[in-house]
């Protein structure tokens, strides 16, 4: 059995104890405002910080062949949990957006869950050669995806089915389906985008980002003030502007604009670089697996991963319209870190056990 694959694990574990440190820079003023109390995030997210480190090195040395048979039961708990949100006294809404399950000791968010039990059932499903699964594939991404855009949670739900379609295709399906589906699901999240009034102004702040008469764009303006300002080497650790309540989100979604801030371009450079390596042993993981089931999980692991990654630092820089969705290992948020750590406890599991 091989040694666990130090790189991946040092760099999660650096970007999770940075993640931490930013977190409590970007939260120590709205925390005393609001809480009185600068700790009051901080305090969150170090119980989350061990809870996620205990779940990953437990899973390290976790076989991962054991998940082959849990797969239906994960998966089937993550729907149940999806449709619990939606039950009041059980599931509670903020701003009109019902994600979260109150169970008193501990909030959880379902949809994060979600992603590691599909890619482990997925993994499951098509490591057996079956012919004639597109349907029924469809039929299950159709379930889940339903159930989270019911939340709503659009930037989870194009996380999710690019982690469908990426371990759909890993799996050897038929390319001409892809072309079938891609103009399919272009006009079906056109549509999704210009029904929801929210969603509709998100594209046009994105289209139209300094519209100064557009209160849409408020957020995309204090993004794009906080990665100028930050300039090449930023403005130094701490002595973020942003922070103190111009900028909405900026312990969870939008972190990464106070990163560019104090640490400018090349802070941010090195931190995107840090996210490039996990990619990249996430990848060699897969390749090196020695089953079927051992490439797909640790592809599907990763492509949700990367996936998350690219959304947030897309709409972080302008690239791509706002969406709610946490930067991994840095963004405060339990259910987020806990299921990232868990899934790279895996991604090490499955790497002591690769191919020499």
């Amino acid at each position: 059995m091989k040694k666990l694959d130090l790189i991946l694990l040092l760099s999660v574990i650096a970007l999770t104890i940075f993640g931490f440190f930013m977190v409590y820079d970007a939260s120590s003023f709205i925390s005393f405002r609001d809480f009185g109390n600068k700790y009051h995030y901080v305090k969150d997210q170090s119980l989350w910080l061990v809870l996620g480190f205990i779940g990953m090195f437990a899973l390290s040395f976790f076989d991962y062949h054991k998940f082959y048979n849990l797969a239906l039961p994960l998966l089937v708990s993550a729907i149940i949990l999806l449709i619990l949100v939606f039950i009041p006294g059980i599931g509670f809404s903020v701003l009109g957006a019902h994600r979260w399950l109150d169970f008193k000791l501990i909030v959880i968010q379902p949809a994060e869950f979600v992603k590691l039990a599909l890619a482990i059932y997925l993994a499951a499903w098509f490591s057996k050669k079956e012919k004639g699964r597109f349907l029924a594939f469809l039929l299950l991404i159709g379930l889940v995806l339903l159930l989270v855009m019911l939340e709503p949670d659009m930037g989870t739900t194009i996380i999710i089915l690019s982690e469908a379609l990426i371990l759909f295709f890993l799996s050897g399906g038929n390319l001409t389906y892809f072309g079938l589906l891609t103009p399919l699901l272009i006009v079906l999240g056109f549509i999704l985008i210009k029904i929801e009034p929210y969603r509709a102004k998100r594209l046009q702040a994105f289209l139209n980002p300094t519209d100064p008469n557009s209160p849409s764009s408020y957020h995309v303006r204090q993004i794009l003030i906080a990665l100028g300002s930050g300039g090449l080497t930023g403005v130094g650790i701490g002595n973020s502007l942003q922070k103190y309540a111009y900028l909405p989100e900026n312990t969870t979604d939008s972190i990464f604009a106070i990163i560019a801030e104090e640490f400018g371009l090349i802070g941010s450079t090195i931190l995107i670089i840090v996210f490039a390596v996990i990619a990249w042993r996430g990848i060699s993981i897969a390749l090196s697996a020695k089953d079927n089931f051992g490439k797909l999980l640790a592809g599907g692991i990763t492509a949700f991963l990367v996936m998350q990654i690219i959304i947030n630092l897309g709409a972080q820089t302008a690239l791509f319209p706002l969406t709610g969705v946490p930067l991994p290992f840095i963004s405060y948020g339990g259910s987020s870190l806990i299921v990232d750590l868990c899934s790279v406890g895996i991604l090490l599991n499955i790497s002591r056990q690769a191919v020499s």
